[in-house]
């Protein structure tokens, strides 16, 4: 009767599995590939009890029929290498007759994968040339590192930067003189910050130099040079086409009318899908190897630690309460200079999820970009300028830290939990809208019902930071006439956030790429496209104040699991004694002295990250210059225009202005058609 009851599952014990399973199969395998018989170094009573349970002992007739499969373990474990590297070869090979093939097809069409195979290439060559003569490089450069000639290049080296840029500003702005107004502009935010720096004796000012130099280089090389603005707009007109592939998704499961036609339809499913892109990346170690290379460019100029800069080379891709996953380890050990670095680096920089979105809203790609970049090296110069480093840090060692690859096991796994860790993302978003708009509406309400009672008309948000931040735009190096609106974005970013902000300036520009008319009674309904793209720069940073709760529950739950974190690295290097394990800490459970410490200079961290973003709009004001081919406006009057444009708006202010006779009647009917002017009467 017992035997025909049904038996349950047999329970397996944590233990055992922790252990790890017994695999019989293999232990034979192992034990007569070593020449030795099985449970030979067991007891015994545990050999008959081991082989009672798994069948009988193997014979001699066994050993020789397993003897061909033993041969080929044995051989494929001691040609390992040369299969991978034939394997290698082989794809190497294939890769290489593919491009040849697509080149000589079509090379124009074939550009970018020549390209980006060539980058790929010189890296690999540079990692081949620092292993093999990295070490005699350095025995040659170490007699020049005597302290006396290391004191005469640095100061040469200084001279030849000051030097350069003063020539720089009397060639170039000889032709465009608003750019010393951006150069103006960065010398009084970069004074205001000094002023109110912590410790003013203790600036290192070799990181600030270096950090503002490297802004200005990376920005000379997007916005200047011809093969660095074609790259940078080639890169966001690809970004551009790969988000394009969200509506695939969106409309299955929203339908093509809600996609079409609906905010939250149509630009939030992006942030998922860019999400779920840099999660893969994230697996595949892309990610972690761009951080790597970034941080140790902006370490060896900067003489900043490696914590530090790595959290801050981080947020070009990822968002603030992100970054300082990639230090979880070490943030319970740093100082407070380099936690504040950790918070400015946060606020000067958006998400690579949210980069997706601004560009659905139709922001300049390639400045969105551009602006991420540079914020990098500005945002650790100006954070060691206003919280300079006075105490021992402990991560100064050549050592360095070590990236993690996240928890996925796979491929899939790392998709799927990045399209859904998004989901807070997006609903965070959402919920952050419907507030802080309909807050901005009752704002404007508010202040237009107690500016009627003094016979003040269109009293809001917006007009009294238009007033309040307008030679804050002007700084930035905008005309006047558009520093009002610049000044009204600059607001919305401060006091609500940068994605309402985004979306304000994707208004204005919308306004002028349809052509409408510049004023409509007082009321401005577009800027240049200059005042554009610094303000595009300006909102490019988390740095408001609904941010600060996030930063500082990000940084306490990150600084509570650091003791966690840690032990789980040191798990995955085999360093974890055996034994009961003490339970987690809570998120929260760092010390209240630390807790106070994240406060005291959160705010200090806000102001310095939305001043980032300010010099980082001097820098692009320095440098920019007008692009594109000049409009014939003679020839495009004189078609039939079926509707307006940014093009038609200007040639027909110029024919409205011109008593030139170039301009024909027909010309004129067409833009009588679109514009009122007096000489349409």
């Amino acid at each position: 009767m017992e035997d025909d009851t049904p038996r349950g599952r047999e329970s397996i014990s944590l233990a055992s599995v922790a252990n790890g399973l017994d695999n019989k199969g293999a232990e034979l395998l192992e034990s007569l590939e070593e020449g030795r018989d099985p449970g030979s170094n067991a007891s015994p009573s545990e050999v008959g009890d081991s082989w009672s349970k798994a069948g009988p002992e193997p014979s001699s007739g066994w050993r020789r029929r397993l003897q061909p499969a033993l041969r080929v373990r044995h051989f494929c474990r001691e040609h390992a290498q040369l299969f991978r590297w034939i394997c290698i070869g082989l794809l190497c090979t294939a890769y290489t007759a593919f491009l040849l093939a697509a080149c000589i097809l079509n090379f124009q069409r074939a550009l970018a994968l020549f390209v980006l195979t060539c980058v790929v290439l010189v890296f690999l060559a540079h990692s081949l040339l620092k292993r093999l003569l990295g070490p005699k490089l350095l025995r040659c450069v170490k007699p020049l590192g005597h302290p006396c000639l290391k004191l005469w290049f640095k100061r040469g080296l200084a001279l030849a930067a000051f030097l350069g840029l003063v020539l720089w500003l009397a060639l170039d702005t000889s032709r465009r003189p608003e750019q010393l107004v951006s150069f103006g502009g960065i010398c009084v935010f970069v004074g205001l910050l000094f002023a109110f720096s912590k410790h003013h004796r203790a600036v290192s000012w070799r990181a600030v130099f270096w950090g503002l130099g490297l802004q200005f280089v990376l920005g000379l090389i997007v916005i200047r040079t011809e093969p660095g603005f074609i790259a940078f707009q080639w890169l966001g007109d690809q970004i551009q086409v790969f988000l394009s592939y969200t509506e695939s998704g969106s409309s299955f499961v929203f339908g093509e009318a809600l996609i079409k036609n609906v905010f939250a339809f149509q630009v939030l499913p992006i942030i998922v899908f860019f999400s779920c892109a840099m999660s893969v990346l994230y697996y595949v170690g892309l990610m972690q190897w761009v951080i790597m290379k970034i941080s140790w460019l902006m370490q060896i100029t900067m003489g900043t630690t490696a914590t530090e800069t790595l959290s801050v080379a981080g947020n070009i891709f990822v968002s603030q309460t992100e970054a300082p996953l990639l230090i979880r380890p070490y943030l319970a050990d740093m100082t407070l200079s380099e936690i504040h670095v950790v918070m400015t680096g946060g606020y000067a920089t958006i998400a690579g999820s949210l980069l997706g979105a601004y560009i659905s809203f139709g922001i300049d790609a390639a400045s969105l970009i551009a602006a991420s970049v540079m914020a990098a090296p500005c945002a650790l110069a100006l954070s060691k300028l206003v919280y300079p480093e006075v105490e021992e840090s402990k991560f100064r060692s050549k050592e360095g830290v070590k990236l993690t690859y996240g928890d996925a096991q796979n491929l899939l796994e790392a998709a799927s939990s990045g399209a859904a860790l998004s989901v807070k993302v997006v609903t965070n978003i959402a919920a952050n809208l419907v507030a802080f708009l309909a807050v901005l509406d009752f704002i404007n309400a508010a202040l237009s019902w107690l500016g009627n009672m003094v016979n003040i008309q269109g009293l809001s948000f917006q007009l009294i930071c238009s007033y309040i931040l307008r030679p804050v735009a002007f700084l930035m190096g905008v005309a006047w006439e558009d520093c009002s609106v610049v000044a009204e974005l600059l607001g919305m970013k401060l006091f609500l956030n940068e994605f309402v902000a985004y979306q304000g300036l994707s208004e204005y520009k919308q306004r002028r790429l349809a052509g409408t008319e510049e004023w409509v009674g007082s009321k401005k309904q577009w800027i240049s496209v200059r005042a554009e793209i610094l303000t595009t720069y300006a909102l490019c940073g988390f740095a408001n104040f609904s941010s600060i709760g996030i930063m500082l529950g990000g940084l306490k739950e990150e600084g509570g699991s650091a003791d966690a974190a840690r032990d789980a690295e040191r798990r995955k290097r085999g360093l974890w004694s055996p034994g009961p394990e003490p339970p987690c800490p809570p998120a929260a459970s760092m010390a209240p002295q630390r807790k106070s410490d994240f406060s005291q200079i959160v705010l200090r961290a806000l102001c310095t990250g939305a001043c980032v973003s300010l010099v980082n709009a001097c820098v692009a004001g320095i440098l920019y210059m007008p692009r594109g081919p000049a409009v014939d406006c003679v020839s495009l009057l004189n078609t039939t225009l079926n509707s307006s444009s940014f093009e038609v708006y200007q040639c027909c202010h110029q024919a409205f202005q011109s008593a030139s006779p170039e301009f024909s009647l027909e010309a004129l009917d067409n833009c009588c058609r679109f514009y009122n002017h007096t000489i349409c009467a």
